[in-house]
């Protein structure tokens, strides 16, 4: 019997501490960051007072969002360098060093979770759904935001399989996701699960300086190609999400 494929967590590390050191790594424009959460409130229904957990909170970007939105929340994050800039950043948080498939949370802490573009990072989901199943209270609910396989940018851009491949600010865990395939290990875990697709998520930095010159003229194109009901397959993003069966 193979063995499931395991996530290279120092490699992990070594990376985003890398982008700790350069305080570098808040990728998106602050209206993509504040949409971001703004599906997350629906899709998840959480009042404010809501406890929330962001996994893979880096710097703390999203955690602070969602704290300013009225929920009470902790970070996770590999990266002790991202973790001291959060702290730093947002001193009224409380950040943990963590790793997903390891939660160091008693069951049931929480309301809700966020997967902060994590997912695509761990090559076999079994093991962090079961976590997330865990940590949640009955009928708690997770989103996770992770870039879609079937856009054009995204597979010839970080998909290992295109001739365009770039590995420049990517780490060897990464790959972008198949909508079904991110939402099958959560729903095997026992999760009732949805997929929505989105674009226009406007990116304001993206590690290849050779590129970033290109950024403006991808969030236009990216924003007006797959604004179409038909396109949506094909949006930038794969948002999966799932409510944990209240208890009986």
């Amino acid at each position: 019997m193979t063995s499931a494929p395991t996530q290279n967590k120092t490699s992990e590390i070594s990376f985003f501490d890398s982008h700790g050191a350069s305080n570098a790594y808040d990728v998106f424009a602050p209206e993509t960051n504040e949409r971001l959460i703004d599906i997350f409130v629906r899709l998840t229904g959480l009042p404010p007072g809501a406890r929330v957990v962001d996994l893979g909170c880096g710097s703390g970007v999203f955690t602070n969002a969602l704290q300013r939105r009225g929920y009470r929340c902790v970070g996770v994050d590999l990266s002790p360098k991202l973790l001291d800039i959060a702290r730093e950043k947002f001193p009224d948080i409380e950040f943990v060093e963590g790793d997903i498939e390891n939660l160091p949370f008693e069951d049931a802490s929480f309301d809700g979770v966020l997967l902060s573009g994590v997912l695509h990072h761990l090559p076999e989901l079994s093991r962090c759904a079961a976590e997330v199943k865990r940590c949640l209270k009955p009928g708690g609910k997770y989103v996770a935001f992770d870039p879609n396989r079937m856009n054009p940018f995204m597979y010839l851009y970080r998909d290992r399989s295109s001739p365009f491949y770039s590995s420049v600010g990517v780490t060897e865990n990464e790959r972008p996701v198949l909508a079904w395939n991110i939402a099958r290990p959560f729903r095997a875990a026992g999760f009732k699960t949805g997929v929505e697709y989105h674009s226009g998520m406007k990116y304001r930095y993206i590690a290849s300086g050779a590129l970033r010159w290109l950024l403006p003229a991808y969030n236009l194109v990216d924003s007006i190609a797959f604004a179409p009901p038909f396109m949506k397959w094909f949006r930038a993003f794969v948002f999966s999400h799932g409510e944990k069966p209240a208890q009986t």
